[in-house]
């Protein structure tokens, strides 16, 4: 990825964030959001998305890593629990659930797993799906996949930004839109 100092800014409620605009592809670059660190804006975001938290949930659903601080929040805010889908797997997960996916981020196939444990935790619930910023669609689909495989039904999915075409994500409860810049 490359940076020429360039900037989006979005806002959320009262906060405000500059976000650097890098090159992910020839020709393509998209504002990175990165709230890893930023408790103002992981606070603001859960707290707009919390009050639209559809009624029938009864889990959160979240991919590791920028997006877990908000499932925290989320979690906290609605008293419901949160499962973290992991990147990786460790070798004290047993009995995991797998699904591969393609990130816009990493440009290359990744695997998503639910651990054993963890598995009966979501299985005959209504779960809502969270994640930072939906791009792409394929973390959406792999966090789908697994919710499939362990019998959860979806019922709501959310994100504090979407990106790319503003018409593909109409069903995602979102707090904005990130523009893909075409250079």
């Amino acid at each position: 990825m490359s940076y020429d100092g360039r900037v989006f800014t979005v806002q959320l409620g009262n906060v405000m964030r500059k976000l650097p605009i890098f090159q992910v592809a020839p020709g393509v670059k998209i504002a990175i959001f990165n709230m890893l660190g930023d408790a103002e804006i992981v606070e603001t975001a859960a707290s707009l998305l919390s009050a639209r938290m559809p009624t029938a949930a009864e889990v959160l659903i979240v991919p590791e890593v920028k997006a877990v601080p908000l499932a925290h929040v989320l979690a906290v805010q609605s008293k419901l629990p949160y499962v973290v889908m992991r990147k990786f797997r460790k070798p004290y997960m047993v009995d995991c659930l797998e699904t591969e996916v393609v990130s816009i981020t990493t440009g290359t196939p990744q695997n998503l797993y639910i651990d054993g444990k963890d598995v009966h935790l979501v299985r005959n619930k209504n779960v809502v799906l969270v994640d930072d910023v939906i791009s792409t669609g394929s973390t959406l689909r792999g966090l789908r996949q697994l919710m499939e495989m362990a019998e959860a039904t979806v019922v709501g999915e959310m994100a504090v930004f979407t990106e790319g075409k503003p018409g593909d994500w109409d069903e995602i409860i979102s707090l904005g839109h990130l523009p893909v810049f075409m250079d």
